[in-house]
């Protein structure tokens, strides 16, 4: 709480970035009888709104008070769920510390955008989907990651080695089970919309998969380095139309979007073969989760800085001091550049930062593939992973 109350625009501080009063913006509209998607446009996916609609029950002129509490709560949260994993992957006492220190210091490092995006909620979903894993709640695990897909896309990369782990250890009919529940939740929650305003639904994610190489991108900024450099020539387009971006114009950044989407579906499919190879234990699965979040972070067309916040529960489980840092460094350079986003559009000298920002995720995704591949060191027996049971 100490760290959500420290940056400017943090908890019991004023209001002053643009996210929040968007999604106030959006549950508004929705209470006053407006159908997302069909009466007005929403860029995010209907799971959103199960934290869009709560703080609105503390009256207009709180509703941002509330929602950063809603997103320090998802945090709290979150930090015993990591708690619970490390305990559960034989983590030393210190490094127990150590992880959730990190993970508790996170807003801090991260600065205003920890609380006033809604990625804490994702986030909070995903590590509760891999506890529920260790846990041998396979089926509710997959329906979990279900919720979190409906509410931020990127969570369904880790369904792939979700299914492999519980097909590899509870078998196919459980595995398909699994499977059926991730779709099923996530069908029950778009449902209303579909029947309601399919064409609008289709729409937002439309918006969303046709965005350009956006600017905080790394294909982006290996471009506006070169840009610096005097090899090539970045023309920067502000798209105000459905999904709201800064995109480079030309034929070469739209190849590298393209390119930059093939690479990401690389990446997970590298992690899944890598887990699938191997043996089951539950560092491996661990890796393969961050490292398939990771990969998918570090290629994508459209990296927002709170994506990072993404990786901050899932990092501190991986055994490895390098990608701690490499994370550390990656949320405090998200600070230095945010208030000054101008300068990043305008291709300033800030742009170096996101740059290095980006050159940072990649090597955090390399580093943690490593440990993925790693069989016998941080091995769990399977018998150990079974979950406690009361005698009777």
């Amino acid at each position: 709480m100490a760290a959500c109350a420290v940056p400017d625009g943090g908890l019991f501080r004023a209001a002053r970035f643009r996210d929040v009063h968007l999604y106030q913006r959006y549950t508004e509209a929705l209470l006053n009888g407006h159908v997302p998607y069909r009466d007005f446009f929403m860029e995010y996916p209907p799971g959103a709104l199960a934290v869009f609609l709560p703080p609105a029950a503390a009256t207009a002129s709180h509703y941002n008070a509330a929602f950063k509490a809603l997103m320090a709560l998802c945090g709290a949260a979150t930090l015993v769920l990591v708690a619970f994993l490390l305990v559960r992957l034989g983590a030393s006492v210190r490094r127990l510390w150590l992880g959730v220190l990190l993970v508790a210091a996170s807003p801090a490092a991260l600065g205003p955008i920890s609380l006033n995006t809604y990625d804490a909620w994702p986030a909070l979903l995903t590590v509760a989907a891999l506890a529920l894993l260790l846990v041998r709640r396979e089926v509710l695990a997959l329906a979990v990651l279900g919720l979190a897909f409906a509410a931020k896309v990127y969570p369904v990369v880790l369904v792939p080695a979700a299914l492999v782990w519980t097909w590899r250890t509870r078998g196919r009919r459980v595995a398909m089970l699994g499977l059926a529940a991730f779709a099923a939740v996530a069908l029950a929650i778009a449902l209303p919309f579909l029947v309601l305003a399919p064409h609008g639904l289709v729409e937002s994610f439309r918006s969303q998969a046709a965005r350009g190489l956006q600017i905080e991108s790394l294909g982006a900024q290996l471009l506006v380095g070169a840009d610096h450099a005097g090899l090539y020539t970045v023309t920067v387009a502000h798209h105000t139309k459905g999904a709201v971006s800064y995109d480079l114009r030309g034929s070469l950044p739209h190849a590298l979007g393209a390119l930059s989407s093939v690479l990401q579906l690389l990446a997970v499919a590298a992690v899944t073969w890598l887990y699938a190879r191997g043996r089951d234990d539950a560092y491996r699965l661990t890796a393969a989760f961050v490292a398939a979040v990771a990969g998918f972070l570090a290629f994508t067309r459209f990296f927002s800085p709170q994506y990072l916040v993404w990786l901050v529960p899932l990092v501190p489980l991986v055994d490895s001091v390098a990608a701690w840092t490499l994370l550390a460094v990656a949320l405090a350079l998200d600070q230095v550049w945010f208030f000054h986003y101008r300068s990043i559009v305008e291709l300033g000298d800030r742009s170096w930062f996101v740059l290095v920002r980006d050159l940072l995720v990649v090597a955090l995704f390399v580093v943690v593939l490593r440990h993925e591949s790693v069989k016998d060191e941080h091995a769990v027996a399977l018998e150990d992973q079974l979950p406690l049971r009361v005698p009777s």
